[in-house]
């Protein structure tokens, strides 16, 4: 259930952006145990003077931000392992490991709206 969105600064061909999704969720299901059916992320394509970046990176063009939402629970060893992941995963498309930001924020589950308007923590 976890929602991603990841912020690049530059446009990808159609085929990159899906493999770019599916490395995402690949990364989460391996890191946080989720399933098939949690999928939930969005790819956001910035003009590279819309969207600042770091001074002084080898390929500023390549700066990605990946920010994940989710429900607290998970352990800071499986937060360090996502990490790796979406880094070693991003390799595949060009992008250096020092080249991607992460930010997880950890929602409580009485803040997510599911499954036709009811609260997460009544459902989960």
């Amino acid at each position: 259930m976890p929602s991603i969105t990841i912020d690049v600064r530059q446009q990808y061909p159609k085929e990159i952006e899906i493999r770019i999704l599916d490395s995402m969720h690949a990364a989460l299901a391996t890191a946080f145990g989720l399933g098939s059916k949690s999928r939930n992320a969005r790819l956001v394509v910035h003009e590279p003077h819309r969207f600042n970046c770091p001074p002084g990176l080898d390929k500023p063009e390549c700066y990605t931000q990946v920010s994940i939402e989710c429900i607290p629970g998970r352990t800071l060893d499986a937060k360090r392992a996502l990490y790796q992941a979406i880094v070693n995963n991003l390799q595949e498309f060009g992008i250096p490991p020092d080249h991607v930001l992460i930010a997880v924020r950890e929602i409580e589950a009485e803040n997510w709206g599911i499954r036709g308007g009811q609260a997460a923590c009544d459902v989960l």
